[in-house]
């Protein structure tokens, strides 16, 4: 499966942002940002690079930059709202690197290089990370601040964690071109209706051609491929969270046919939308 390249808004223009996890992060993604996810309720399944596990409360995970991830929230009923993780996005240079290259931060550096392959901690650790990240929620200014870097030192002091992935990052060509950012950005926005390739081409400022190559080399996914993975994955959202017909969820997500989207969903999600609709219905 093709992770999505997604860009985090940061709205009120900090650096630091905090908001509760929503059902539609349930897609295979990446980003440039650090993120950390503290499950308060419910369970499901997680994946960060080749590992795959169950997390139940209090989960309490840790992922770097470019680390491909999704969660899978299991439902209980249609009433439930999907507020059952806080996550906390940043960026390193938020940080600064005069500050990171102090003695007092050796452990945060430490944490932020392990954080590259994803990291566990423990559900006691996940009960202290709590109030901070609650925090974070509401505070502004200095508090969220102060907030943050005390969610930082709960972290960096754990006694009990686990690296998650195997996969060696190393060489790994970041994503964070902003061209490519703005390209994803745009397919986000517009994969409900046919997105040419001319198109696309003017938003990156290249020709055709040209656009072609450089999507291809920074994702490792022609972009057609890449848009029909970006429709599967909100027509997976639909089929898990609402009631639509099957039908019409084809062209809510910019496949032109039944045939073409059946094709493109076996190819993506690996079984048809009726089997995958079916095992969040039981």
């Amino acid at each position: 499966m093709i992770p999505e390249i997604i860009s985090i808004r940061h709205d009120d223009g900090s650096g630091f942002r905090a908001a509760w996890m929503d059902n539609e992060s349930s897609f295979l993604h990446l980003h440039p940002e650090y993120e950390i996810v503290l499950n308060i309720s419910g369970n499901g399944t997680r994946v960060a690079g080749d590992s795959v596990e169950l997390f139940d409360r209090y989960d309490l995970v840790m992922y770097g930059p470019d680390l491909r991830h999704f969660w899978n929230f299991y439902r209980k009923d249609k009433n439930d709202t999907g507020r059952h993780a806080i996550m906390v996005h940043f960026r390193r240079d938020s940080l600064g690197e005069s500050m990171l290259s102090q003695f007092e931060m050796a452990d945060l550096r430490r944490l932020l290089e392990n954080a590259g392959r994803g990291i566990a901690f423990s559900p006691e650790t996940g009960e202290k990370a709590e109030e901070p990240m609650r925090r974070m929620l509401s505070d502004t200014g200095m508090k969220k601040m102060v907030s943050f870097f005390r969610l930082l030192e709960i972290l960096c002091s754990a006694p009990k964690f686990k690296i998650l992935s195997g996969e060696n990052l190393e060489g790994v060509r970041e994503i964070t071109d902003s061209r490519l950012a703005e390209v994803c950005s745009f397919i986000r926005e517009n994969f409900y209706r046919p997105i040419p390739v001319k198109e696309i081409a003017v938003v990156a400022k290249m020709s055709p051609h040209s656009f072609s190559r450089f999507f291809s080399r920074s994702t490792g996914s022609g972009f057609v491929n890449y848009v029909n993975q970006v429709r599967t994955n909100k027509a997976c959202y639909l089929l898990r969270e609402t009631d639509h017909q099957i039908n019409e969820i084809v062209y809510e997500c910019g496949f032109a046919t039944i045939s073409n989207f059946n094709k493109q969903f076996r190819k993506h999600a690996g079984m048809s939308a009726r089997d995958y609709r079916a095992q969040y219905r039981t």
